[in-house]
């Protein structure tokens, strides 16, 4: 911010030139944006934030894992051995292949095959892609929602803070999975029978994304209490700036570290949202399967000896969001001083 407290600090009315008149912006100093980018990037690599982050090795592997998952599931076309959803491709002769180690494997099919004959490998990482595209979009509409409500509690206060943060309240007292619950029920009822596995993954988005936006919103609104009564802010109003302006331009900007830490983790628990939604037969359709799905199919054959079916997707996402949950605690601790 340091242009802004250049361009309206105390001293900004004061900096005149020898005529009495103000400085041209020509005459401020500009950098380029490849220069910016360049030095940011510098006090990255310098910075304490890399050097905590290689000093510990279960987070450098949680990293690696979450990046594996996310490569693997958007080249899923490429990286998986199979398509498990063309039915071209299937053969229900190859249903109920145990592990390729097994006696009883197929070398073709590394984890196994499922009562359809798809490769479990296979649908472990199309599977991923539904839940986290389902988990990063309902994050994406958690900040959003919050992020807007708390800044203009904090900002505007009042009769519209008193409003704003009393649903929330009410909304923090009941489970997120409940509320989920609930707006999925309501979607199923008022669609028609037609149009609910077409907009089903949609209606889990906002079903996951409704229930999470108050502890967004408590983080803006708080934040943006403490930057409101800040000089910048102050000089800001003197110099008739819009309301609007100081919070898109200023205010947002200073409270989104805590807000991206708070999505990270928030990923896990959506991702952990879509699964248990799936699992319980009320999230994205049997056709769209995700590792919840996949989760829930494979449970029918939990005790009849096919235990791969949903031994593997099951540890696909305790894996996936175990390690999520420790870039979130990890980025959490680095990016607040009084915990270094």
């Amino acid at each position: 911010m340091w242009w802004w407290t250049r361009a309206c600090g105390p001293n900004a009315a004061s900096r005149k030139d020898h005529d009495g008149a103000t400085m041209s912006d020509q005459s401020l100093p500009h950098i380029s944006p490849a220069r910016r980018i360049g030095d940011a990037f510098a006090r990255f690599l310098g910075g304490d934030l890399l050097y905590s982050f290689l000093r510990q090795p279960v987070i450098v592997a949680a990293f690696l894992i979450t990046v594996a998952f996310v490569l693997a599931a958007t080249f899923a076309h490429w990286v998986a051995p199979h398509n498990p959803f063309d039915p071209a491709t299937l053969n229900l002769m190859d249903a109920f292949y145990a592990p390729a180690w097994t006696e009883e494997g197929n070398p073709s099919f590394l984890l196994g095959t499922d009562n359809q004959g798809r490769d479990i490998l296979s649908t472990i990482i199309y599977g991923a892609r539904i839940s986290l595209m389902v988990g990063f979009a309902a994050v994406v509409f958690s900040i959003v929602l919050g992020v807007l409500v708390g800044l203009i509690s904090g900002f505007v206060g009042g009769w519209l803070d008193a409003v704003f943060m009393r649903v929330a309240d009410i909304q923090l007292t009941i489970p997120g999975l409940l509320i989920a619950l609930l707006v999925d029920g309501i979607a199923r009822s008022v669609l028609p029978p037609g149009a609910r596995e077409e907009i089903a993954i949609y209606v889990v988005i906002f079903a996951i994304g409704i229930s999470a936006w108050p502890q967004y919103a408590r983080v803006a609104r708080s934040g943006a209490m403490s930057e409101k009564v800040k000089d910048y802010v102050a000089s800001a109003r003197i110099i008739g700036t819009p309301s609007w302006i100081i919070l898109l331009r200023h205010v947002l900007p200073n409270i989104l570290g805590p807000v991206l830490v708070l999505g990270t983790i928030g990923l896990a628990l959506a991702i952990t949202s879509e699964a248990t939604l799936s699992f319980l037969g009320v999230g994205v359709p049997p056709t769209t399967p995700s590792l919840g799905t996949l989760i829930r199919i494979g449970n029918d054959f939990l005790f009849s000896g096919e235990w791969w079916i949903t031994l593997f997707p099951s540890a696909a996402l305790v894996l996936l969001v175990l390690a999520v949950n420790l870039l979130g605690d990890w980025l959490r601790d680095a990016l607040n001083p009084k915990l270094r």
